[in-house]
């Protein structure tokens, strides 16, 4: 019972996937959308990073967050580990936002 082949680009497909059902309390558009996901990466051993930031360094749930997407990570099937790093380099703001997150609150 060996590995599976790593492929990077399914486990990461998987991994955005479930960040998706992961919503900002304050705005009714998923955290990914949002623009707050700056980079997720895998390594071979199926160890996870992930580089995000909040609207705000005072965001209501800048403790919780963070915890709510590295369980929920964890348990796409394929990821041995995850660890989610707060970053406010560079600091968020609406222009990181997808366009139908933009649509969503009527910015477009």
């Amino acid at each position: 019972m060996g590995k599976e082949k790593f492929d990077p680009n399914i486990l990461g497909e998987k991994i955005i996937k479930t960040i998706k059902t992961i919503f900002d309390p304050e705005i009714p558009v998923d955290i990914y959308e949002l623009g707050l996901i700056y980079d997720i990466m895998i390594n071979q051993d199926f160890d996870v990073k992930i580089m995000m930031t909040l609207t705000t360094p005072n965001c209501p749930v800048a403790e919780t967050l963070p915890v709510d997407v590295e369980e929920k990570v964890k348990t796409v099937e394929g990821v041995k580990d995850v660890k989610v790093e707060i970053t406010f380099e560079p600091a968020w703001s609406q222009d990181l936002m997808s366009d139908e997150a933009k649509l969503e609150l009527g910015i477009l």
